[in-house]
């Protein structure tokens, strides 16, 4: 029988996230007790100290992305660490960067946070509601929104308050609220997408006099009704006014759609996009009937043949076969569309790769040059298929940043770590 001795007081923080670690894994093992209050009484008591862990590593985040750790890694963001090597989604990798970084702001929400006062979801609310504040406006924020948990306001709620904070704020001091466009600047323009269940995008943002009129500009005249049978709202014509600009109006936009000849020919078998979305037979036939179709002829072991010449760029027929083989960036975890990645000689063409469809890879512009400036830190494997992975190795051990190099794990023990650019 194990057991696990800490002394507190003079206990390292590695010692106790270790002990915490070990306490985790035997309760996960543990079957959960058949009585129903009992395990409400414990599912309240874990919850609390779940969410001082969070707190907990809130800290530690911050100080890994304020000293740019992850660039060392290989990483190029802190986010995109968290997803790759912790295996976060995006949403809540954004989350937890955002405690990370208000949480030398929000005082209070910390200190309450800290000694179980408070809840991960309040914390994590309140810190979204204050991430565009200036520190002023940040504290007034604070003192409202935790007035509002004290008055048991639900998460929701407080959430819906934090997005029109700054109007609640004026109301409180009596004084008439600023236009937004004056108070956020020509850089606090943004926007946010999340992907939605079914392949689609949810878009929210907010623009600064500046920006928005270049959009009035640009999409209002494309937004008017087509004609007396345009059915469409406002709101369904500005995005077609949008995607009409983004695939480049007039100008054809390439969409590759990658399926069998038997498909085409009547079979089931789904197509399926660069990026692996699959879609349905039938639906791949009908955008066959106006696409434009091309043979990708493929070798011994599924290698595509040589498309193009050794010169030093590569051709558009070479990049569309590589952009069926790479649905993203070869670097392995990285989450960058192929499609928007940039065509890398493996083995490098200053020393003397050619331009062969078989000595070529997808690889984003970020991990390009990481590779380039780094070539030491990668491993490069190729499979059956032809796909070549890239694999990135932990810093250097001997490096003066690692003080404490028994303290990281073995080359072994940690996967290689993979990223992508956010």
């Amino acid at each position: 029988m194990s057991s696990i001795a800490v002394d507190l007081d003079v206990a390292s923080t590695m010692e106790l996230v270790n002990a915490a670690s070990a306490i985790a894994a035997e309760l996960a093992r543990r079957t959960a007790p058949e009585s129903a209050p009992a395990c409400m009484e414990l599912t309240e008591t874990l919850a609390a100290a779940t969410d001082m862990h969070e707190a907990a590593l809130a800290g530690f985040i911050g100080v890994v992305d304020t000293g740019r750790e992850v660039q060392r890694w290989g990483f190029p963001s802190t986010r995109s660490w968290l997803r790759s090597r912790l295996g976060m989604r995006e949403s809540r990798a954004k989350e937890r960067l955002n405690l990370a970084r208000q949480r030398h702001r929000l005082t209070q929400v910390t200190a309450r946070w800290t000694t179980g006062n408070l809840s991960l979801g309040y914390a994590a609310t309140i810190a979204d509601a204050v991430a565009r504040l200036d520190d002023e406006d940040c504290a007034a924020a604070e003192e409202i929104l935790l007035g509002m948990v004290d008055q048991d306001f639900s998460a929701g709620k407080v959430a819906s308050f934090g997005k029109r904070i700054r109007d609640v704020i004026a109301e409180r001091d009596g004084i008439e609220a600023v236009p937004e466009d004056a108070k956020r600047g020509y850089e606090r323009s943004w926007v946010d997408s999340t992907r939605s269940l079914d392949g689609g995008r949810y878009i929210k943002g907010w623009l600064n006099a500046e920006d928005a009129a270049i959009w009035d500009g640009t999409l209002g005249p494309l937004a008017k009704p087509a004609g007396t049978d345009d059915q469409r709202d406002l709101s369904e014509r500005t995005a077609a006014a949008l995607t009409c600009v983004l695939s480049g109006g007039h100008r054809a936009t390439k969409v590759t759609l990658i399926c069998d000849l038997d498909t085409l020919t009547g079979g089931q078998a789904p197509a399926r996009l660069t990026d692996g979305t699959p879609i349905p037979a039938a639906q791949a036939r009908r955008i066959a009937l106006n696409a434009g179709v091309s043979p990708l002829l493929l070798g011994k072991g599924n290698i595509p043949l040589y498309l193009g010449h050794k010169v030093r760029f590569a051709t558009a027929p070479q990049r569309q076969v590589l952009e069926t083989l790479y649905p993203t960036c070869a670097v392995q975890g990285c989450e960058v569309p192929g499609t928007l990645c940039e065509i890398d000689h493996v083995n490098g063409w200053a020393l003397g790769s050619p331009t062969d469809i078989d000595q070529l890879a997808l690889c984003c512009g970020w991990h390009n040059r990481y590779k380039h400036t780094n070539p030491e830190r990668l491993r490069i494997t190729k499979d059956e298929d032809g796909r070549y992975t890239y694999r990135t190795r932990p810093p250097d051990r001997d490096e003066p940043a690692l003080t404490t190099p028994s303290a990281w794990p073995t080359p072994t023990s940690r996967p290689p770590p993979c990223q992508q650019a956010a």
